[in-house]
């Protein structure tokens, strides 16, 4: 590596260096709050733990596509069931002594304010309701009114999937073709799958006129760029454009600052980096200057943004007289449709109780230097460098917690199996891609280092069995081998 000596790079390697690490990390205590599955129970058919009297961790760096449950979460868990079970309907209303939970009625704002430091909001800028997916289409209810001259939305060609359908949907419910409404960014080289910041404001400027909203995410599932969020959203809106953001990947990975970088809309998922299990409840956020509602007077009903909705984001004070007169909330509750999961809310609670310990700034410094480790070490690996390649971004500024690494062609699926096998757990993005992702709350510098001695091996393996197959299918003149056998196909 330029700028790093041999002795420099190889004491990277030593597992004495990455312990040294994990010594001095102020954060290294948060790994024994959260469950890491043994390797053995990853690869065992039922839920019995292991036999073995100290079975060996996995390598978990996984966490941003799940993240791992913290020990909290059962306990929490517990107190909701046995709330349930001890006071039936009145669970919604009584105070339970021993409990740290409140009553079901008030869930939701139990954990505004921390979610609220989680993505830098004031407390009525969001809601924590409904999924992602959901969040998005109903933040589109609201923010895509496309007019004869400005109808179009924009977002990246390679979008999340779920987002792509969601913006085609809308697109279909207005009457539009998506074919010629929906504006595809895509990167201007195939082997560089980044959209650069000046790449994304040229879009923005060339279809201004007919662009009515963009959607992009915080951080791009594939790549782990992370998005210039202020300057995009500024830009775009100078230019009469509304704007969300998708921020399932940057939730409890990247300090935001959705309020003040003056965000349209913005929606997130909760079992990446906070936690909460999967498929767990989501958020919304919604500027306050969207959100305020004029007060009802005897001639008039009040006005607010238009919405779908629902009787939990009515007001508060007479949600239960039945009376079928919608006044919504002010603030993003008033986006609000039915009355939350107590068990996804319990699970967020137990998750932000551990957030509640250290800062995001504390965590986002320990990502850096840990992101900045495993990049180390991968480019510190000549023996393997021709088997892969890192299409992250190398400024941290431009990533989180997630390093995504392009395979040479044919290699997947056997590097995969290895890492498997020897229960390194990473997720994979076919045809060639592996997101590797060291979570700051529970990761450490020998995972990151079991992770690339255990990734090298693979890489080995791997191609080595691709050059045995390879040359078992070279052919021969005539079109057969040494002995004798015509290829089959």
């Amino acid at each position: 590596m330029a700028g790093q000596t041999n002795k420099e790079a190889a004491d990277l390697f030593r597992e004495a260096y990455a312990k040294s690490q994990d010594e001095q990390d102020p954060l290294s205590s948060f790994r024994d709050q959260f469950i890491i599955p043994t390797i053995s129970d990853l690869h065992s058919k039922t839920l019995k733990p292991s036999s073995q009297d100290q079975p060996q961790q996995c390598t978990y760096l996984c966490g941003n596509s799940l993240g791992l449950q913290p020990r909290l979460t059962s306990q929490y868990q517990q107190n909701y069931l046995q709330t349930w079970a001890t006071k039936g309907v009145y669970g919604h209303f009584t105070e339970i002594e021993d409990s740290k939970l409140p009553p079901w009625l008030h869930v939701d704002d139990d954990v505004i304010d921390d979610v609220c430091d989680i993505v830098g909001a004031k407390k009525n800028e969001v809601a924590v309701m409904q999924t992602l997916t959901a969040n998005l289409h109903l933040a589109m209810a609201s923010f895509y009114r496309p007019t004869e001259k400005r109808w179009k939305i924009m977002i990246e060609g390679k979008a999340f999937p779920s987002d792509h359908y969601a913006v085609e949907s809308q697109l279909l419910h207005h009457s539009k073709d998506p074919a010629s409404s929906m504006i595809l960014l895509e990167p201007e080289n195939s082997n560089n799958p980044i959209l650069s910041t000046q790449q994304i404001l040229a879009a923005i400027d060339e279809h201004a006129d007919e662009t009515a909203l963009l959607l992009l995410p915080g951080i791009q599932f594939y790549t782990g760029q992370f998005f210039d969020i202020p300057t995009i959203t500024a830009h775009a809106q100078k230019q009469g454009i509304l704007v969300g953001w998708d921020l399932a990947h940057a939730a409890g990975n990247m300090p935001l600052k959705l309020h003040d970088w003056n965000v349209d809309f913005a929606a997130w998922c909760s079992y990446k980096y906070l936690n909460c299990g999967p498929g767990s409840i989501g958020g919304l956020f919604v500027h306050e200057r969207h959100s305020r509602v004029s007060a009802a007077s005897s001639s008039s009903q009040p006005e607010y943004t238009p919405r779908l909705s629902g009787w939990w984001g009515s007001d508060k004070s007479s949600r239960f007289a039945m009376e079928n007169v919608f006044t919504p909330i002010a603030g993003a509750g008033g986006w609000q449709l039915s009355n939350p999961s107590v068990a996804d809310m319990t699970a967020l609670r137990a998750s932000l109780d551990v957030f509640n310990k250290t800062s995001l700034a504390a965590l986002r410094k320990k990502s850096v230097a840990l992101t900045g480790y495993l990049e180390k070490l991968l480019l510190a690996s000549t023996d393997i460098k021709d088997c892969f390649s890192i299409i992250t971004p190398s400024d941290p500024e431009q990533r989180g917690a997630q390093l995504s690494l392009r395979l040479s062609p044919g290699l997947l699926d056997n590097v995969m199996h290895v890492l498997e096998k020897k229960g390194v757990v990473v997720d994979e993005r076919r045809p060639d891609v592996i997101r590797v992702a060291p979570a700051p709350l529970y990761n450490s510098w020998r995972d990151v280092l079991r992770y690339v001695q255990v990734f090298t091996e693979a890489c080995k393996e791997a191609s080595a069995k691709k050059s045995k197959e390879t040359e078992g299918s070279v052919m021969v003149e005539g079109g057969k081998d040494d002995k004798g056998w015509s290829e089959v196909k």
